[in-house]
């Protein structure tokens, strides 16, 4: 069996109660500001602040620290181009055939239609990739365990740096989304996760008027 090396744990501070009060209720109402958002400006994103989010989402956990994720970043206009149109042909079919009735009520305070304009106007689209497994330098395979749930959370990351960096993002998930693959040559074992546009809001830009759920609709605490 080979050994686990371990190291000092160096990165962690802890603080006085008043200051993770004063952290915590900061961060809150910081990323309480972030907004899902379908109007984008096409000004371009300096590509370190890009990065950077990327790094942030690259800190995530992960099953068996194997980290199962890529994140295939477009700024072409022509690949961008053919992602839209790829998008549009699975979204029309989605609304036209594959909804029910339930689910196009459920989408209908969001204004949400099989257009995807945004998907050429934004300097950045990040199609996250969920990795089902990874191949050694000789070409075995190594499963990874926990993909999804480990994908997700560097998303989750990912989306919350990229707020904090002051840019906006909207989660796009068009279904199925295995045109990602072939148009940025991404192999079988990489799984589409969701497609991430990216950049700043167009100029007057227009959100749905929607509220969330307070604390004590999701969240219970759970004594002795």
């Amino acid at each position: 069996m080979s050994e686990y090396r371990t190291v000092p744990l160096q990165t962690y501070d802890e603080y006085p109660v008043d200051e993770m009060r004063r952290r915590s209720a900061d961060f809150y109402t910081e990323i309480n500001r972030r907004r899902t958002v379908r109007e984008f400006s096409d000004r371009p994103v300096p590509r370190d602040v890009i990065e950077n989010a990327l790094r942030a989402a690259g800190t995530a956990p992960s099953g068996a620290n194997l980290q199962p994720w890529h994140f295939s970043v477009v700024t072409g206009a022509e690949t961008k181009k053919q992602i839209r149109i790829a998008a549009e042909v699975e979204e029309k079919e989605f609304y036209e055939h594959r909804a029910s009735a339930e689910w196009l009520t459920a989408l209908e305070p969001l204004g949400t239609d099989s257009e995807k304009p945004f998907l050429e106007t934004a300097p950045y689209l990040i199609t996250v990739f969920l990795q089902k497994y990874g191949k050694l330098p000789d070409g075995r395979k190594v499963k990874h365990y926990y993909p999804v749930e480990s994908t997700g959370i560097a998303t989750g990351i990912l989306i919350t740096a990229l707020h904090m960096a002051g840019l906006v993002c909207l989660t796009h998930t068009p279904s199925p989304m295995k045109f990602l693959n072939k148009i940025l040559h991404r192999p079988v074992s990489d799984r589409p996760f969701l497609l991430l546009v990216t950049g700043y809001p167009a100029e007057n830009a227009m959100v749905p008027d929607i509220k969330r759920k307070s604390l004590d609709e999701y969240v219970s605490f759970v004594g002795a």
